[in-house]
């Protein structure tokens, strides 16, 4: 296994979702470079949008690779790593871990079109017309797949959403009254005051 060294972590206090930081190093040797994720870097593991976990939750199997493809993008935006070789080392990593062929090749999917609409859009051209054919069907696919799905959970979502604030306005009210002593966790998806 080219990965040296254990994920241990710690969880960071932030106001949106779980960061974490690395208490060890994690180390990669590639094909061509060896690199040394350090102690202290942070990293959300598999950055998923929350409508998506049901299919590719936020750690797994590919979690080590995560952490390396955080600590590569982290180099691309400094500029000292190309976007694409970040994602390909991501989807190789994978392999190597015994992710399955689908969900790897989806999770490169969604890296390379999220480096290609938010970061780098010229980076879509830099790898060769195969890499290019190969984003475009995984792209088509992988949107195809998801849609229905993501649609129904973001609706769900919402409805849950709303009977969650109607619970929490009526437990607010009722934690107010003289002698009342429960605490009462505003909810989540609520928007901040």
């Amino acid at each position: 296994m080219p990965f040296t060294g254990d994920v241990v972590v710690r969880e960071l206090a932030t106001g949106e979702g779980s960061r974490w930081q690395l208490v060890e190093p994690l180390g990669y040797a590639g094909r061509d470079e060896t690199f040394s994720v350090p102690a202290g870097f942070t990293t959300d593991f598999a950055s998923v949008p929350q409508a998506l976990t049901w299919l590719v939750p936020r750690y797994g199997r590919y979690t080590k690779a995560a952490i390396l493809h955080d600590f590569l993008w982290a180099r691309c935006r400094a500029g000292e790593f190309d976007w694409a070789d970040a994602d390909g080392i991501l989807r190789r990593t994978m392999r190597e871990l015994d992710v399955p062929f689908l969900r790897r090749w989806l999770m490169w999917g969604a890296v390379r079109l999220a480096g290609i609409v938010t970061r780098s859009p010229s980076s879509l051209w830099t790898q060769g017309w195969g890499s290019l054919a190969a984003f475009i069907v995984v792209a088509v696919l992988g949107i195809a797949y998801v849609a229905v799905p993501v649609v129904v959970v973001v609706a769900f979502t919402a409805v849950f959403a709303a009977a969650e604030a109607v619970v929490w306005v009526l437990l607010h009210f009722a934690a107010r009254r003289p002698g009342a002593h429960k605490q009462v966790n505003r909810p989540r998806l609520m928007l901040p005051r």
